[in-house]
């Protein structure tokens, strides 16, 4: 592309615009090329961006990233949060609620098409499951401390369920979340066709299976009572 054709291509952003655009083009770059494939060239010409501004505003690619990470994550762990509280506030504090609270979040984002959420789940796929340094440290940072609340909250539901097993429990449904986060059409093709299509209304049919047998597995890991 010659530096004129480069020029055309690029946006004009209203204040802060441009920041959301990078974020929403790198998303896009790292969960289809991973952190190593993306390039800050191909991020701000998805973003119709200069590629000075992804340096003026993230400083590097390292920074860029977990700027994407911490992006999606803040916002579901406010709403993770703030569901608890309504549970609490309401008196309705169950294993099935706390589970729900969990899960609606990420699962709900995967199923938004127009939120952009199955990039993110791709993205937050290979970082949850990463053992190398970088993920392992962004994966800490962002979410231990929302997950010591949620392994603390099922501790005070299900009797007998000692800090091993919740935190097996939390693991568990952790995953199970992850991947169930984007419609894949796997679970319509396995069943034959009897399970409908997996899109944004399905969230309630999809939540409800999970939080059933997540739910019946952390009371399985409890202690029986003396």
């Amino acid at each position: 592309m010659t530096k004129a054709a480069t020029q055309r291509s690029e946006r004009v952003f209203e204040r802060g615009e441009a920041q959301d655009a990078i974020l929403d083009a790198a998303e896009i770059a790292f969960a289809a090329s991973g952190f190593h494939g993306a390039t800050t060239r191909a991020i701000a010409e998805g973003a119709g961006a200069n590629a000075a501004l992804i340096h003026y505003y993230f400083g590097s690619k390292e920074a860029l990233f977990e700027a994407v990470i911490a992006r999606r994550s803040g916002a579901i762990n406010d709403e993770r949060r703030d569901r608890l509280a309504a549970l609490h506030a309401a008196g309705n504090v169950t294993l099935e609620a706390v589970i729900d609270a969990l899960l609606r979040p990420t699962i709900t984002l995967g199923h938004d098409s127009t939120r952009g959420g199955a990039h993110f789940t791709r993205l937050l796929s290979h970082v949850a499951s990463g053992t190398d340094e970088r993920s392992v440290r962004i994966t800490s940072t962002y979410y231990d401390a929302i997950a010591r609340v949620f392994i603390d909250e099922l501790r005070a539901v299900v009797p007998g369920l000692d800090r091993a097993a919740a935190v097996r429990g939390y693991l568990n449904a952790v995953a199970i979340g992850i991947s169930l986060m984007a419609p894949t059409g796997r679970r319509q093709v396995l069943s034959g066709g009897v399970s409908r299509a997996e899109d944004a209304e399905d969230v309630d049919d999809t939540l409800d299976g999970a939080v059933r047998f997540i739910a019946a597995g952390i009371r399985a890991l409890a202690r029986p009572a003396a």
